[in-house]
């Protein structure tokens, strides 16, 4: 059996209800880019699939998810996982194709998957250089933009 003494545990709790509504929680997060993809991982640990809810609006992203616990006819000993609901808004670039984005939900860690746009990607303009006698020829060199 767990078992704990912190005479400051109901503090703490109240402090967290006022702090945040007793509502809306923050999800941990890592965001990064491999190639063409733009990736979000999110931490939701024992959350239950459906109660996840993924939206864009024009360049923002929402994410909402849902964790219950009944302690009905429980004696809890120690609580301090988080209960209830919880929600992370991102700013999007419009680089991204959100129309395309996808969306997996695996060990507790909901993933998202969005493609960058082709007009974003790096792309290579040729450079003609002219010679001396006025004639343009194509070069090996290129510029990325």
């Amino acid at each position: 059996m767990l078992m704990r003494f912190d005479p400051f545990r109901e503090l703490d709790q109240l402090a967290e209800h006022f702090r945040d509504g007793g509502r809306m929680r923050p999800m941990l997060l890592d965001a990064y880019q491999t190639g063409d993809i733009f990736h979000v991982d999110f931490d939701l640990p024992g959350i239950e699939p459906k109660s996840i809810d993924v939206t864009v609006d024009k360049n923002i992203l929402s994410v909402t998810a849902e964790r219950h616990w009944d302690t009905e006819g429980v004696d809890v000993v120690v609580r301090e996982r988080a209960v209830g609901t919880f929600t992370r808004q991102l700013l999007l670039s419009e680089s991204l194709d959100t129309d395309n984005a996808s969306a997996s939900y695996e060990n507790g860690v909901l993933r998202l998957a969005i493609p960058v746009t082709e007009k974003a990607k790096v792309r290579h303009v040729e450079i003609k250089a002219f010679g001396n006698d006025g004639k343009t020829e194509p070069v090996l060199m290129a510029a990325a933009f």
